[in-house]
């Protein structure tokens, strides 16, 4: 128990304020790295706490590659914007997140409570939306856990998906989403903190 948080001894309690700093108000998306490589090990333990995020159904479609030997980063450098490679090279992992149009084959693993969960999932058009909206969530998680696990994140968007796709995920059905830089952040390597909506500006209470 914490001397200056007695509340963490509650059962129902809040996460302390220290960790909401680290993973919301202190975090900052970070384009410069230190020198200083991301064990096989962390790369494992992000997993294991982001694929306890909800998704629908448990369906849990994300899948993820780490680009960490230069050989794999000579792969993904071509299909970068301009903006990324310097970060993305720089960075000692890379991870490339993606979401598997074909989850529905694992229901009967993730949702055993019903054998015909599988069967749920037969608009192939329909599970595109589906497969990304989850996917987009576990990249949600997959952020806040490396953030929880002393990681800094640089996250992004800009880079060609077809070719992300050919080049890693080829003979599958698992398309690119998102990319995010993983390491240690080297100073200076975070912009000021730009402005957030109020909440008067972004929600209704009914």
């Amino acid at each position: 128990m914490s001397a200056t948080e007695p509340y963490l001894s509650e059962p129902a309690h809040a996460i302390s304020d220290a960790a909401l700093d680290t993973l919301f108000r202190e975090a900052h998306t970070t384009r410069k790295w230190l020198d200083r490589p991301v064990s096989p090990a962390l790369l494992m333990a992000i997993y294991d706490l982001m694929r306890w995020g909800p998704t629908a159904a448990n369906i849990t479609p994300a899948r993820i590659v780490f680009v960490v030997s230069p050989e794999a980063k000579a792969r993904l450098k071509p299909h970068l914007d301009a903006g990324n490679v310097g970060p993305s090279m720089a960075a000692p992992v890379t991870a490339i997140l993606g979401y598997d149009l074909e989850f529905a084959r694992h229901m009967p693993l993730l949702y055993s409570a019903n054998p015909d969960a599988k069967n749920w999932f037969t608009d192939l058009e329909a599970n595109k939306t589906i497969a990304l909206r989850n996917g987009s969530l576990q990249g949600g998680y997959f952020i806040l856990a490396a953030r929880a696990l002393g990681l800094d994140c640089g996250p992004m968007g800009g880079f060609r998906h077809d070719g992300i796709d050919a080049e890693f995920f080829a003979g599958t059905q698992i398309k690119s989403n998102i990319l995010c830089n993983l390491g240690y952040g080297a100073p200076g390597g975070a912009r000021p903190r730009d402005a957030r909506l109020g909440f008067d500006q972004a929600c209704e209470i009914l």
